[in-house]
């Protein structure tokens, strides 16, 4: 069942039943200031940091779901209403939300009145607008009462819902003609404030949560709007909100717009107060001034959809099939944005209050980003770097706010330090720059200690090498990238975090899937080694990725498919002895693309293997058979139900490394089937079952030993969204940043005739055409550049301004 549909041309997902099966929801924001909105107005808006600056508050785990947010109410003479649908839940006579590339527009429509609310935080803003324009459809005035509300949280979110005694008695706010100031901690620690305006005189006011809806109402339900009597409260501790109160008058036809800001302001600490205990307005002033007309709000809109032309223009393709195109060209590389800004800190799903910026996370967010802006991605390097030790290894992850280590999840997963080197050779493919590797980075923020970034790489290289376990395998540490499968913890205590509990130090639980990490991301640090004349560096490299090589052939081979561990005690896990668990994907993939027994055939066996034991009808499961009780020795993985999570749930982070895996042996059929089972656009009509988004990436969907196979979760902040990416455009359709230009290799399924992809790479434009005429998955007959055929699949790097013309016959 559909909910909605997409508008290719306008770059929107359009929703026309308010009730979807789980709140659909669009991310504001692209750099510092953010927003989240779902398709009925629920959501947030923090700076930097969700659980540090926070300006509105969100329940989550709620009753109902998404109960809370940025919402307007009409009352037109006793009805009730929001353009919305939430929280009244009146019926409209006409919905829809237009979710855009970092807008979003809701329109409701009832008795003769159309309101429409354009939200967006415009380019290089500390603040959210709300442009709320509101008509009369019919023939006859219309005198109606108009309010808007906000609910603050300005201070540690995790906090908020913890130390109560102190958070309901520090409250203070002012207000100033149609501006709402939270001020709540100003005058002692804190050097910024937050503020509400509207661009029009207001009737009134409300500042105080529970006076202006009742103590026992809900947010359905406010007294104040269903009494249309604003009550100008002033909150005093408590909850402080923000609700502006206009009356409303519109002729036959007439439209009127209103223009709300939401802004966070920080000061100097000598420029706090305008007098005592009056803060500083004149900054927020300024702010509300660059967006008080219809002309300038317009003028925003046409600079941030110029944005993302801007972004979404680097990559775009023509397949034929609107659901491969509209997922390259708009959703995916749209997703890989909000990753790349958000990294797992902040969703429906993630609180923002827990988890910042993972180093793993944010290094794998980056492939999928790094085309689109590419300084911006050497500085998230730089960032991530920064919180790596000196001997290796690094803090798991860092909040956005101060980016140092988040030192309450600690380090010692094992697979964190490789990533650095996939996001650092991608970033040098894409743009050419190795000035990179000069920077001087410092270890754990300490500038004291700073080595070249390339010091970096070769340190994470080495980490593996000096953690080996008795099979000559690396050791897992708390974990590899499966953060579930926990086999130094060995928890009996409930109160246990299974991730960061160690309750067993060993060194022989060892990791086939960092096995495979290393053989791959070591032979990327060879190649950018040979690349800049490191020879020497290069063939100490290539000595350890070999020893690892004959380790995996040796010890890391059940027969038919690579195993995926050795536990505490030297057992194996992922074999045919298990008597659950038999397969796991991840070593499969990793394995896989690192190439380890290729000419053994060892991939292909892999491959066929996952396909028998692994493939479901919605994607590729995490194990099989699903673990029906809890293995100690295992931990976390094993105490999901079976079919969800990391218990044989479809991690669909992990099923473009199959993709990419299957490319690698020419089977193009395959890795694309796989790829349409977990995207987006191909699950729309499945839209009730499937649950969230159908424009953008879940974690996870239930597997086939699941109560509801096929339902996802977790949708949004997941790296699925940078690996699909890459796995479709690199892999797929085969083009390929390298050192040396744009490598052309597609590996399709043999039915295409061919496809176009437009690449914009170091300032040059390719137009690539790419015909199958012998219907093969792989393989590259010719490849002709701007009328001259050139040898191989690499397109030499061509002057910077410049349109090439390329041709490449597949056969």
């Amino acid at each position: 069942m559909k909910f909605g549909h997409f508008d290719d041309a306008a770059r929107e997902y359009v929703i026309t039943n308010p009730r979807t099966p789980y709140p659909w929801i669009n991310y504001l924001g692209n750099e510092d200031y953010f927003s989240l909105v779902s398709n009925t107005g629920g959501g947030y808006t923090f700076y930097k940091d969700a659980k540090f600056r926070r300006l509105t508050r969100y329940r989550y785990n709620n009753v109902p779901v998404d109960n809370g947010g940025k919402y307007f109410y009409i009352n037109d003479g006793g009805d009730v209403w929001n353009p919305g649908w939430k929280p009244t839940k009146t019926e409209l006579d006409n919905y829809s939300c237009r979710h855009g590339m970092s807008y979003t527009k809701i329109a409701g429509e009832r008795n003769g009145i159309a309101a429409e609310v354009t939200q967006f935080i415009p380019l290089k803003s500390w603040c959210e607008v709300q442009r709320v324009k509101l008509k009369n459809t019919t023939t006859e005035t219309k005198k109606f009462k108009f309010f808007s509300f906000i609910e603050w949280c300005l201070w540690n979110a995790e906090d908020d819902m913890q130390n109560l005694q102190r958070n309901l008695s520090t409250g203070e706010v002012e207000v100033k003609g149609s501006t709402i100031y939270h001020k709540t901690e100003f005058k002692e620690r804190r050097n910024h404030y937050a503020f509400y305006s509207v661009n029009a005189p207001i009737d009134g006011f409300d500042t105080d949560r529970d006076i202006w809806k009742g103590t026992y109402n809900d947010f359905d339900r406010p007294d104040a709007v269903f009494e249309g009597k604003p009550r100008n409260s002033v909150a005093h501790g408590w909850s402080p909100c923000g609700s502006h109160y206009i009356e409303v008058e519109l002729a036959p036809g007439e439209e009127k717009s209103f223009v709300f800001t939401l802004g966070y302001i920080e000061v100097e600490l000598e420029d706090k107060w305008e007098s005592k205990n009056i803060i500083n307005k004149a900054p927020a002033e300024a702010l509300m001034a660059r967006f008080d007309t219809d002309e300038k709000v317009d003028a925003e809109l046409q600079k941030l959809a110029q944005y993302w032309e801007g972004l979404l223009s680097t990559i775009q393709v023509d397949t034929g099939d609107d659901r491969i195109d509209r997922s390259v060209n708009i959703w995916n590389q749209y997703q890989c944005m909000v990753t790349f800004n958000m990294s797992r800190s902040a969703s429906f799903f993630e609180t923002g209050i827990g988890r910042g910026m993972g180093f793993r996370d944010s290094n794998q967010d980056l492939i999928g980003f790094v085309h689109q802006a590419p300084e911006r991605a050497r500085e998230r390097i730089i960032d991530i770097a920064s919180t790596q030790f000196e001997d290796g290894s690094a803090y798991h992850q860092y909040q956005p706010l101060t980016k140092r280590g988040n030192a309450n999840v600690g380090g010692d997963f094992n697979d964190d330090p490789l990533w650095l080197i996939l996001s650092t050779t991608d970033y040098i493919k894409e743009s050419g720059d190795y000035s990179i590797l000069d920077e001087m980075v410092p270890y754990d923020n300490d500038d004291t200690k700073a080595t070249t970034h390339f010091e970096h790489l070769k340190r994470s290289f080495m980490h593996t090498v000096n953690n080996l376990g008795p099979h000559n395998l690396p050791l897992i540490g708390r974990a590899d990238w499966n953060d579930c499968l926990n086999l130094n913890c060995f928890s009996e205590n409930p109160n246990d975090s299974f991730q960061t509990t160690g309750n067993k130090k060993g060194f022989t639980a060892e990791s086939l899937m960092i096995a495979g990490q290393f053989v791959l991301y070591g032979k990327e640090f060879i190649k950018l080694c040979q690349d800049i004349g490191k020879t020497d560096e290069a063939a100490a490299a290539q000595v350890h990725v070999d020893n690892m090589i004959a380790a995996v052939k040796k010890d890391g081979w059940d027969g038919q498919w690579y195993l995926r561990a050795y536990d505490y005690y030297g057992k194996k896990i992922g074999s045919e002895e298990n008597e659950e668990g038999k397969i796991f994907i991840e070593s499969q993939g990793f394995c896989g693309m690192a190439g380890i027994g290729l000419e053994d055939g060892m991939v292909h066996k892999s491959m066929d293997a996952v396909k028998e034991h692994l493939d479901t009808d919605y994607g590729i499961v995490l194990q099989q058979p699903a673990f029906t009780k809890y293995y100690i020795e295992y931990g976390e993985i094993s105490t999901y139900p079976p079919g969800y999570k990391e218990n044989a749930g479809i991690f669909c982070h992990n099923n473009p490394w199959i993709m990419i895996a299957e490319t690698l042996i020419g089977n193009g059929d395959r890795a694309f089937d796989y790829w349409a089972k977990i995207t987006p656009a191909f699950l729309e009509d499945i839209s009730d079952l499937h649950k969230v988004e159908p424009y953008v990436y879940a974690q996870m969907i239930a597997g086939k030993d699941a109560f509801t196979p096929g339902e996802a979760k977790n949708s949004w902040l997941t790296g699925t969204a940078a690996w699909n990416f890459a796995a479709i455009t690199q892999y797929i359709l085969g083009v390929k940043p390298d050192y040396t230009g744009l490598g052309v290799n597609p590996c399709v399924p043999k039915e295409w005739d061919g496809f176009s992809f437009t690449r914009k790479f170091r300032g040059a434009t390719y137009n690539i055409v790419v015909t199958n005429p012998d219907h093969v998955s792989k393989g590259v007959k010719s490849l002709i550049v701007n009328g001259t055929a050139v040898e191989g699949c690499v397109v030499p790097t061509q002057p910077e301004g410049t349109t090439v013309a390329v041709q490449v016959v597949m056969g």
